[in-house]
Order: structure tokens, then sequence, then C-alpha cells
């Protein structure tokens, strides 16, 4: 039996990482009655080890429960919990694409931060009904009014509503269940009968094949009903239909404005692209619903099995990861140094290290990852006298090794992102020169009570080294960052080649702005002087931009002392046994292989600037 309309609520609970939208989930969840108290267990809706160890959401994941609420009325909340990290904030426009209003979480003693103040707008221009909470009230250092302002000043939105609670302890739990029922709106009715359901997200299970969550808009779709997809045209028959409470359940049918799930045997995730629209095979005059663009990786690096017998094994753990993750891709490619392995793409830093970390603990995987890369357009000499909005052969790189010569580049673009950066007063000056030392162009700077929020143009390249990781630490992890990407902008780029033994090393190889090579090739070079372990002849470490060598380190050879044996007698002999150890190093020089540790590569992207 489907729920009445005017009786359902569909809303995300969006955040900054860490301001506690999972806890706050379970509390709603216990006090809707969805679990017995004894199956409590803390974040119930993250279903990753992972999440659960690093206190993170990764994936949005929903759940359905049901309210009566003060004025004795039965609701359905259909409740999207949604990840809180920059990375995955597509996650989040997904999950707000399927609501009618938010539940805005703000930490009562942090405040408004830069995630904060993305998901918030984000909400915005999907028209939600925001309903602000401040969580943790119950902690010393816990201040909600100058929070309230905060909101007021920063986001725009009337916090005088606002909702004190503590998710850890269900203060005010009560309320928000409340508020969510009187102030966020119904489901739109819709004029048709005719099926509509948005695809909002998909996933793999090795039993059932991939199992569709979506939105319906309009009319209603049951078990034995042939669906198809608008963008790929491909057609099922529907096998079971259902919500999730947060375990599975099996429903007779789902109807207009209901969040639940589609299994129908479909073999392949490609085959239903998240934002499509279903609709009933046969009612090709329905019109596909507006969905959201494509997400695209944005960090690429190569990973590569430090045994070169997993290989086949790797590429099986990344293709049954990629089932449950189709955010990241691989190509295969190879190089001298590392052997075989995979060029792969990320949507940022956060999701680069918990690939690597599903990788090894999920499949066991020991693996050497090369330095991280975006991608830049390469414009041809060949066209140069055409306008840039004409040239056909511009080239897309996310490596070094694709980059042509630079005789045959007219110029390149890289990547910029505009910047949100929030931070206490007292570690601004630190963050300034952070941001300048990474080429950055200060767009804005204001003031909110003790915390400023800088707004900077940056090079996304830049960023994905250690940016996040510095920023946390000059500010000792008060500061939040928030990114968008804005285009691209011509630079001087080249790429930086390293020469060990007169032999390239393609996986230490690097694209650098022009200014940043000299430091960047002296600092590779001196660090593998330190790794690289001495031979029985001197090795030559060089850093080189095309014909150039721009820095250069030695190890010195390991010496035996072949003039011991003499004790005395002329000076020529002792000439002769060195000018035959000498050939035979400078022999040695030319035909020895130089085996490069592991642990270079790993140093090779902890460089300070």
């Amino acid at each position: 039996m489907m729920a009445n309309l005017s009786n359902i609520r569909n809303f995300s609970i969006i955040a900054h990482i860490d301001h506690g939208k999972s806890t706050l989930s379970d509390r709603l969840i216990q006090d809707c009655g969805a679990v017995a108290d004894r199956d409590i267990t803390e974040q119930m809706l993250d279903s990753m080890d992972i999440e659960k160890e690093r206190g993170i959401t990764i994936k949005s994941q929903t759940v359905r429960l049901k309210y009566k609420a003060d004025d004795g009325e039965d609701y359905i909340l259909n409740l999207m919990d949604t990840p809180g990290h920059v990375d995955f904030s597509y996650e989040v426009s997904r999950s707000l694409s399927a609501c009618e209003g938010s539940i805005l979480v703000v930490d009562a003693s942090q405040g408004v931060e830069a995630q904060t103040l993305a998901n918030a707008y984000k909400a915005i221009d999907e028209n939600h009904e925001i309903i602000p909470v401040l969580n943790k009230v119950d902690l010393p250092a816990a201040d909600p009014e100058r929070v309230k302002q905060q909101i007021e000043e920063v986001i725009g939105i009337d916090a005088s509503e606002a909702i004190a609670i503590s998710a850890k302890t269900g203060l005010g739990i009560k309320d928000v269940l409340e508020a969510v029922v009187k102030k966020l709106p119904a489901p739109a009715t819709s004029q048709s009968n005719k099926l509509q359901a948005l695809l909002v997200d998909s996933w793999y299970d090795s039993y059932l094949g991939v199992i569709i969550l979506v939105r319906i808009i309009s009319g209603s779709i049951k078990k034995g009903q042939k669906i198809t997809m608008m963008q790929t045209g491909a057609s099922y028959l529907v096998e079971d239909v259902g919500y999730f409470l947060p375990h599975k359940q099996n429903a007779s049918e789902l109807g207009a404005g209901e969040i639940g799930f589609i299994n129908a045997h479909i073999k392949k995730l490609s085959d239903c692209k998240v934002g499509d629209t279903a609709i009933l095979t046969g009612d090709e005059e329905t019109k596909p619903l507006i969905g959201f663009k494509q997400n695209k990786p944005v960090v690429f690096c190569g990973i590569y099995p430090t045994d070169a017998s997993d290989y086949d094994k790797f590429r099986d753990s990344l293709e049954r990861l990629h089932l449950n993750d189709a955010s990241f891709e691989f190509e295969a490619e190879s190089s001298t140094a590392l052997g075989l392995g995979y060029r792969c793409g990320f949507l940022g830093l956060l999701h680069l290290e918990i690939i690597q970390e599903r990788l090894d603990r999920e499949f066991g995987l020991d693996l050497i990852t090369t330095a991280p890369s975006v991608i830049y357009k390469i414009y041809h000499t060949k066209s140069r006298n055409l306008p840039k909005e004409e040239r056909v052969d511009t080239l897309l790189v996310h490596s070094p090794s694709q980059m042509p010569d630079s005789v045959h580049i007219d110029f390149m673009e890289e990547p910029w992102i505009v910047a949100t950066i929030m931070t206490p007063d007292e570690y601004l000056g630190d963050i300034l020169k952070l941001c300048t030392n990474k080429r950055g162009i200060q767009e804005g700077l204001t003031y909110v009570g003790s915390r400023a929020m800088l707004t900077y143009k940056l090079p996304l390249n830049e960023i994905v080294y250690d940016f996040y990781d510095k920023l946390k630490s000059y500010s000792k992890g008060y500061a939040s960052f928030d990114f968008d990407e804005c285009g691209y902008k011509e630079s001087q780029l080249v790429r930086l080649t390293i020469l060990v033994n007169s032999e390239s090393v393609d996986a230490l190889s690097i694209i650098v702005h022009k200014s940043k090579a000299d430091f960047r090739g002296r600092a590779l070079c001196s660090k593998l002087k330190e790794l690289i372990p001495k031979q029985m002849f001197t090795v030559a470490i060089q850093a080189a931009i095309g014909g150039k060598i721009i820095a250069r380190e030695t190890v010195s050879a390991m010496r035996k002392d072949v003039t011991a044996k003499c004790y005395g007698g002329d000076v020529s002999r002792k000439r002769k046994l060195l000018d035959k150890q000498k050939k035979g190093k400078k022999k040695m020089r030319e035909i020895g292989n130089i085996s490069i540790p592991n642990s270079a590569f790993i140093s090779a992207l902890k460089i300070d600037d």
C-alpha cells in the first residue's frame, strides 16, 4: 500500500566533515524505532569498515523511517545521510536532487566551516527548505548564540529558530523530527500518472547484480513491469522493489514521492547511469528528468604492484572495486622502472587514499603509487594561427609520458580552482604564505567574528600534493577548506625528467611549473642520493628539462683498496692497478642495472616547498 503523498518527507542531512551527521542519523533511527535498542550500533548507515574507523561518510546512504507526530498523523521520513568531505561533494549533490529539504548540522563549538558553506549553497540551489541544527551543545566550548550569528552572516539564512541538540546524548532529537514534519514540504504532486524515476545511485551485489536507488517523481513501479533507461535505451524486467529500514525490505510497489530500490538483474553498472530517467517500456512520449552532470576524476596517479606476479590479482581487484565505486577510472600502463600497472583517476586525494587502503585491506595487495597529477591541455604548434576554440589537435594529458616533445608544444593550460578557506585569525599569516607559495591569487578576505574567510584562486596541481596536510598543520587542525573548479589557464609548465645512470625513470618524472622546476629537481636528486644504495660503480642522478640538466647528485662507488698488496716498488705499479680498476668500473657502469628501492617512489612525493 502506497503512502499518502502529503505525509511523506524527503530530506538530507548536510554538514562539514566531523560535525555529527552520522550520529544524528543514528539518533533519528533510534527515536523512530526503526531498529531495536539492542541492535543499535554507532554509524549505522556507514557500511564500510574504513568509514567507521575513520569516522567519515564516503557514500550517501538512505533509510525510510515511520514517525508518529504530535499532531497524531503518521509520517514517512526518507532520510539521506551524506558525506562531508570536499572529495565526495558529488554524492551530496545527487542526494539533494532527490529531496525537498535539508537539515544543516553545524558544530556549536567550531561554527560554520568551508564545507558547511558549500553544502548549504548546494541545498539553496536545489530550492530546499533548510532547518539549521546546532549539534554538540553539551560541550563546554559550545557557543550557540555566536554560531547562530555566523550562520546568518556567512550563509545568509535565518537561524533564530535553530534547534540546539546533542546527537550523542539524544538531547533535542524530538524537536528535529517535529521540525522536519512541520517545516519541510511534502513531495510535489505530478499531473502525469506515467512513470518517471530518477536514478540517484547504483551499486553491485554479487548475488543480485546491479541494485538501483531511485526517487519516484511520478507514476509508480511494481514487480513484473518492464522499465527502460532513457540514456542507454536498455530495458529490464523488474524483479523486486522496496526500501531500506535500514535493512532491505521488499514492497509491493513504489509510488510518487517515495525513495527506494529496484532490482532488475542488471549485469553492468554502465547500463544504468546515475542521473538517468527510468520509464515504463513503451512510454516513449515521457520526457527525461533534468539529471546531474557526470562526475569526472580530477586527480590521476599510476599504481603498480610491488611484486610483478600480483598483476592479474591487481587487475581483478580494480574491476571488483569499480563495480561498487564507478567514480574512479583506470587504464593499463607500463613503466620501465615499475613494470605493468594502471593509471587511475580519482575525485581527490582522500578518494585516492581510500581506494589504496581498500586494495590493501580487502585484497592484500602491496602497491607503489606514483606522484599524483591532474589533466593538462596541450596546444600543438601546427594550429598556432587558429583561435583556441577552433583547434582540433588539442591534447589532454595526465601523465608526463604522454607529453610530446617541447618543440611541438605551442602552449599548455592547467586547471585552476576557487578555494574557500575558513580559519581562526591567529593562523591567517601562515595560511596566506602557504597560498602564495602555491602560486595562489587572493580574491577576497572577510571576517566573521574571530574567524577569517579567505577566497583564493589556485592551480589544482599545487593542491594535489600536500596542500591539505600543510593547511591542517599550519592551523593546528582548525582551518577548513573547500573548492570548486574554475576552468583552465595558460601556464609555463615543463616535464621534469629524472635520469639514473643516464636512464630515464618515467615513474619519477613529473609535470611542474617552470618557476619550481629547479627546486624540485634538486630536491628529488638529493632525496634519491639518500635512498639509492651504493653500487660497485659511480651512479649519476640527474634532473633534466628537455636536453638541459638542471640538477645532479652522485652516489659514490664502493671502493676496494687494490693497492693494499703493494708494499713498495715504483709508483707506476700502483697506478697500473688503479687504472685497471677504473676500466672495470667504467665497464660496469655501461652494463650495470640500478635497482631503485620502492621507498624512493613514496619519498619523492614528500618534498617540502
